[in-house]
């Protein structure tokens, strides 16, 4: 890390208004690092602010505490490490610094949402619907926690993954009034890879909520399915199986869909899934996005943003925000009440923006259509959510 950044990340933590400071991804030191993450929060201790060091190895974490005013060597240390990956927020910013392999520091800043945030007292009970320090058999099977509840250093990303989509789930079935319906739930989970997610809804639902659910979880990799499956017979979970096939080819009516990194077009195809098969509610987190990325021309009324397409990283990155437009605006159009939101923070994975349908409005609004129309238009490409969508979509636009 270059002295510059060093120097915003310091003054960053051992200021005013500290929040939050995670220091991860690969090391661009020149020697190995005894850690594989380490995190700094302030707290306080016996009605004292101190910064708290929390150091994630393979095997353990340790925590260490200091005050502010001796917090720098601890600090340094950290920094010395080189970490591709660095995240600080503060009451007044939030600040990413990312290392390239080939040196090249890279620092982000934008605004802090909300108000100032008090220090969180060491004890504090967090609101969280898995929590840790909690014997929990799923966390123990899927290797999440040790058999005491001990987030496991290496798994900690994906432990708090998991709450944050267990807190969207538990909002958007009261949302979309499913949360009691006075009957199980059918919910399909599209593209569901190693199924933490899908084993972790399941057992959030049937045991810790008591909403009876039924999941099956689909994807084309049937390594992964069987590995699924050995998972759900070991928590003994009935009413959760898995299938090997391709999503929007199932013939299924589910009351929910959920689509967690499905890659690409496949986003597209399950969000087709849910709203043929009549699904109430939809929660998508895309993974990479390709297609629209390979279209995208500063043509026409487009050409004004040539000097932001002709930059790899930008286009790549307005192709993102392109195809998850489209898709929330098709939604819309489908008669969805829909929005995108983050639902995990960036420092956990960049792949963070949630797309939340629920269906109970009338399709076809004119002005979500002119919207569509118009986006079209202004691009001059044709979305693959609109081919996935058929020809009940086109007959509302005019395609």
């Amino acid at each position: 890390m270059g002295t510059d950044a060093r120097e915003l990340v310091t003054a960053a933590v051992l200021g005013p208004g500290f929040r939050r400071a995670t220091f991860g991804g690969a090391t661009r030191g020149d020697t190995p690092s005894p850690w594989v993450r380490v995190v700094v929060r302030p707290v306080e201790v016996r009605g004292g602010p101190l910064l708290q060091f929390s150091y994630f190895d393979a095997r353990k974490d340790t925590t260490r505490n200091y005050p502010v005013a001796e917090a720098a060597a601890p600090l340094a240390e950290v920094l010395a490490v080189g970490f591709s990956g660095v995240h600080v927020a503060t009451d007044a910013e939030e600040i990413d610094v990312r290392t390239t392999k080939k040196g090249k520091v890279l620092v982000g800043r934008r605004k802090a949402a909300g108000g100032p945030a008090a220090a969180e007292p060491h004890n504090r009970v967090k609101d969280v619907p898995l929590p840790e320090g909690k014997a929990d058999r799923l966390l123990e099977v899927m290797g999440i926690a040790t058999a005491d509840g001990r987030v496991r250093p290496a798994m900690r990303a994906k432990f708090t993954q998991i709450n944050e989509f267990l807190k969207q789930l538990r909002h958007a079935l009261a949302d979309a009034n499913l949360a009691q319906v006075g009957r199980p739930l059918d919910i399909l989970d599209c593209g569901c890879g190693s199924s933490y997610l899908t084993l972790a809804a399941h057992h959030y639902l049937n045991d810790i909520l008591g909403v009876p659910a039924r999941l099956l979880g689909v994807d084309v990799n049937e390594e992964v399915i069987q590995k699924s499956v050995a998972k759900g017979e070991r928590v003994a979970a009935g009413g959760l199986s898995f299938a090997c096939g391709r999503i929007g080819e199932l013939d299924a009516k589910p009351d929910v869909v959920l689509a967690l990194h499905a890659c690409d077009t496949a986003t597209d195809d399950a969000i087709a899934q849910a709203v043929r098969g009549g699904a109430k509610l939809l929660l998508s987190v895309p993974c990479c996005h390709h297609a629209l990325n390979r279209e995208l021309r500063p043509d026409g009324p487009a050409e004004v943003l040539r000097p932001l397409l002709r930059h790899g990283i930008l286009r790549e990155r307005t192709a993102d925000l392109v195809t998850d437009g489209f898709r929330a605006l098709a939604l819309r159009v489908m008669g969805h009440r829909t929005d995108v939101v983050e639902f995990v923070g960036t420092e956990h994975t960049a792949r963070n923006l949630m797309i939340r349908a629920v269906k109970g409005l009338p399709s076809g609004d004119p002005g979500h259509v002119a919207e569509y129309r118009d986006l079209k238009r202004f691009w001059g490409v044709t979305p693959y959510i609109e081919t996935a969508l058929g020809e009940p979509f086109r007959d509302l636009v005019g395609g």
